[in-house]
């Protein structure tokens, strides 16, 4: 068996405030990571830590995340997967990555999230949608809803986890 590792993330400020209020729930983002330690870790989400409106598909740098926001709570989370499926993710990743200009929050999927309606445009996700596609291509399912409706919540809801690290990222990049 091998596995895959995923963050739920609450970090302050007033975008992950509006977030949070209107999803009602915690962690208001999701990363990816190919590794326990995030070294290898995607997500949907700021460009640049501190500024909300650039937003879209970026290699994750949890040191720089943390400079920007030092009282962030993280969950981290390992999943079994199959090496193909693990392989799978892995090139999906590196390859959108790569056209990772061509990629772009979904903001306006936010209203529709709330809304409980499916809404997917091409190229366009929030930080879950954008994971719960992934996985769901390599053949695991967080959730029985359409990818677009998928939020960090149904991340953590997800059974078949097992919770590593729960408490402040500067703990977790220090222990």
């Amino acid at each position: 068996m091998e596995h895959i590792y995923l963050a739920m993330v609450d970090t302050p400020g007033l975008f992950a405030y509006l977030i949070r209020r209107f999803l009602k729930q915690k962690y208001i983002h999701v990363v990816i990571s190919m590794d326990e330690r995030l070294d290898e870790a995607y997500s949907f989400g700021r460009r640049n830590p501190r500024i909300p409106i650039f937003a879209g598909f970026e290699r994750e740098d949890k040191e720089r995340i943390l400079q920007a926001f030092p009282t962030a709570d993280y969950k981290i989370c390992e999943l079994e997967c199959s090496s193909w499926q693990k392989e799978k993710i892995r090139q999906r990743l590196r390859e959108d990555y790569r056209m990772r200009l061509h990629y772009h929050y979904a903001v306006l999927g936010l209203v529709f999230i709330v809304r409980g309606i499916p809404f997917y445009r091409k190229n366009y996700y929030t930080c879950s949608s954008y994971i719960a596609r992934l996985l769901h291509e390599a053949q695991i399912d967080i959730s029985p809803k359409h990818f677009s409706l998928v939020t960090p919540k149904d991340f953590c809801l997800y059974p078949y986890k097992k919770t590593l690290f729960e408490g402040r990222l500067a703990e977790f990049v220090t222990g």
